[in-house]
Order: C-alpha cells, then structure tokens, then sequence
C-alpha cells in the first residue's frame, strides 16, 4: 500500500472519533536556547470565542498589550507582555482540579493574567501574586511566564498550589505544553496527540539546528499552519502535492495543531537579561492561522496596535484583520452543512493553488515577507542603538498603516472570487 492509499485510509478512520474539546498549543523556548538571547513564547489559541483583538492596557504599574476577546468589556487578557518585560500566557488543564469548587467559581484565567500583567515583573513577582491569591483561585491551567531577568517557567496551577517548572534547567532548549499538566492526573490528560506533532516538530528544529534561529514567523508557518499528525503519521502540508492528487482535499478536523477552534497564534519575543524592555515584540495572527496574516506589535507605554488589529467589535465586514480571517475561514475552509460537516476541514485552497488563485499558505507567507521587510529594518535600528524609542514608536505608527492594506492585497483574489469553489 503506497503512502497516498495510507492517507486515505487513516483519514477515513480518523472519522469515528469525533472528539472535541478546548485546546491551546504553546511553547517557551528560553533565551540560552535562542542565537540573540532573547526568548520566545508562543500559543496557538483555541476557544469557542472567535472574535479575538490586541488591546494595549495603562495597568496599575506596567502598561501592556495582550490578546482579547473582541466583546470583553475588558479585565480579561489571554496572552500577554508589559512594560517590565514580564509575559504570561496559558493553557487549559484538565487534570489538576480535585476539589468541589462550582463551575461558577472557575475559569477566571484570563482575569488572573491581567492582574499579573499590571502588577509583574519577574518571575518572583507572579509567584509572590499567586501565594498571596485568595483561594480558591478559580483555575486550572499551566501558566507560561518569561520575564527580563532571563526567567522561563511552566506553573501547573490548581484552586489551591501550583507546581513550576524551570525552563531554563531543560535540555531540550523548548518546553512544549498543551492541555496536560505532568503534576496532574495523567488518567485525564488531555491533548498529547497535538503535544506529540508540536514536540516533534521542535525536536527536528533543534536536530537540523534551526531552533536557535527561529523567527516568531518561522512557529507560525511551522506550527500553526501544520497538518502534521504524529499519531497517524501524516504530514498533509509536506505531501500536499499528493494528498490534494488522491483525495477530495477534505481531512477530519482532528488532533491537527490548527483546528476550528483556533481563534489566534500568538509569539512574544522576549528580551535578553537585562535589556530595555521595550524592545519586546508581539506577533500575532488574529483568526484561523492557515488564512490570517501575522502582524508585529510593540510593547510600549502609550497605545500603539494598529486600529484594524484592535477593531471593537470584530466584523465579517472585510476591515478588521479579524473580520477578514473570519470571512475567508467560513468560505474557503470550514464549509456549512448538515450531519458532520463541521467535523471536516477542506485544505484544497489552503495547500493548493488553482486557475484563479494561489494557495491561502502562499497568501499569507507573501503578506508576512511585506510586513516584515517594512518592520525589521526599524526595529533593527532600534535595538542597536541607531534610533531612540520615540523614534521607533513613530516611525512603527506610519508603517503599521500598512500592514492590513498588504493582508487584504494579498487575499484580492479571494475576497472577489464569485464563481463556484472548485473543491476537489
């Protein structure tokens, strides 16, 4: 049986199981693992909160930018990084929790983030604020943290403790976590299939010795553009060619990094021990990666997202970066219908091309060249002394005008497509 034959069958198989639930992907890849020294962090969201913004926030101590639900009336931040150099992000446990808190005392994750975003600066810091929350803290989550010390750390959290894990002391040079905690109860562990592809993926990274060269723009493209699958042993981005031969282009939406769920990725790069603050960057894809193009963001003071990154609320009206992934999601990627249409995912335009356009991955890599040819010169500048902050802010203010204009030049063709879909 040759590999396309293998494809078809295990995707065919992969059918009768239609488990869903909430799950985020993530990595801390510390600064001694990374060539500039300055680490990186990185959460490919999945919430049944599509609408997804980047809110920059004055907080009690630290001003910061962080990912938001687009309807939050604010108090709420899912992944962010402040002024102190402090970053946190997290994902879901759920296998920590051993106590009869209600489900109307849980879930205050996001909460907890903003407050340590306000409030932190080191590592100390957020332990200090966790020890000192009262209980039950109302989580179970691993929370991610890095800060301007040179600190990398995991904390499995539950209502009562937490368990932390130094990411500096791992060999590896990355610490991949998904929807389990190793300090929990390994009978519910949840997401190890996406926890086995995205370690894989890091580990080859780290093999080939690319990992310390890594780019926030290379974990996008690499992780949550992936439909790698390490329990079936399939790779539909690197065989795409062959898969969109042999098939329809339909896969179960399954235990793949990118899901339906996915509503942002998300990378920090950090700061190297002792450096300026302010020259952390936050880079971000609002919407489902495969079709949303990831944007630069400075962590400053004063407010400085670009208005269609911050739109509020998101729209499908086709002016917001996440109102344009929404529409090119619900059109080309994940089809309506009956019975369990939603449980498929169509890649025929994500990793092919056709008479009328090019594949949505070429899309984007071509908007993200763009983007980054106008920003990291700048930025460069910036961190090697040439330009002040101030100059830095302005001039990122007149490029960053630019960046959803080259998004939505690069999706022309599908934005005005109205002919039939030409799904294989």
């Amino acid at each position: 049986m040759n590999r396309c034959h293998i494809i078809v069958l295990l995707l065919f198989l992969m059918a009768f199981v239609p488990v869903r639930s909430s799950a985020c992907t993530s990595v801390i890849i510390p600064g001694w693992a990374t060539e500039d020294g300055r680490p990186l962090m990185w959460k490919n969201r999945d919430t049944d909160h599509h609408d997804n913004s980047i809110r920059h926030f004055k907080g009690e101590k630290y001003s910061f930018v962080g990912l938001v639900n687009s309807a939050s009336e604010g108090g709420e931040v899912w992944i962010g990084a402040n002024t102190a150099g402090f970053a946190v992000m997290n994902t879901a446990s759920y296998c920590l929790k051993n106590d009869d808190v209600p489900p109307s005392e849980m879930d205050r994750e996001g909460r907890l983030m903003y407050r340590a975003l306000e409030i932190c600066a080191t590592l100390e810091d957020f332990e200090t604020f966790l020890d000192t929350l009262s209980r039950p803290m109302g989580v179970e989550a691993n929370f991610g943290c890095i800060d301007a010390s040179g600190g990398a750390a995991w904390y499995e959290t539950d209502n009562t403790s937490y368990h932390k894990i130094d990411v500096n002391a791992c060999s590896d040079g990355f610490y991949v976590v998904t929807n389990f905690s190793v300090s929990g109860d390994a009978a519910r562990w949840k997401g190890v299939e996406r926890y086995r592809t995205a370690y894989s993926i890091f580990s080859e990274m780290k093999a080939s010795g690319t990992l310390s060269r890594l780019h926030p723009l290379d974990i996008v493209d690499s992780l949550s553009r992936s439909y790698r699958h390490e329990v079936l042993g399939i790779d539909l981005t690197r065989d795409a060619e062959e898969f969109l031969a042999r098939t329809n282009g339909y896969a179960v939406d399954q235990d793949f990094i990118p899901r339906r769920s996915t509503s942002a990725s998300v990378v920090i790069k950090g700061v190297r021990k002792g450096e300026d603050p302010s020259r952390a960057v936050l880079w971000t894809a609002i919407g489902y990666p495969s079709v949303a193009v990831t944007v630069p963001v400075p962590v400053s003071v004063e407010p400085h997202v670009p208005y269609a990154l911050s739109r509020f609320p998101a729209s499908e009206d086709l002016t917001s970066f996440c109102g344009l992934a929404g529409y090119l999601k619900g059109r080309y990627v994940f089809l309506g219908g009956a019975s369990n249409s939603a449980e498929y995912v169509c890649l025929s335009h994500i990793l092919g091309d056709t008479e009328w356009a090019r594949s949505t991955l070429s899309c984007c890599r071509d908007a993200e060249r763009k983007i980054r040819e106008e920003f990291e010169p700048l930025y460069m500048d910036f961190v090697s002394g040439e330009i002040s902050s101030d100059e830095y802010l302005r001039r990122y203010d007149s490029v960053s005008e630019a960046f959803f204009r080259i998004y939505r030049e690069s999706f022309e063709d599908y934005i005005h497509w109205k002919g039939p879909l030409h799904i294989r």
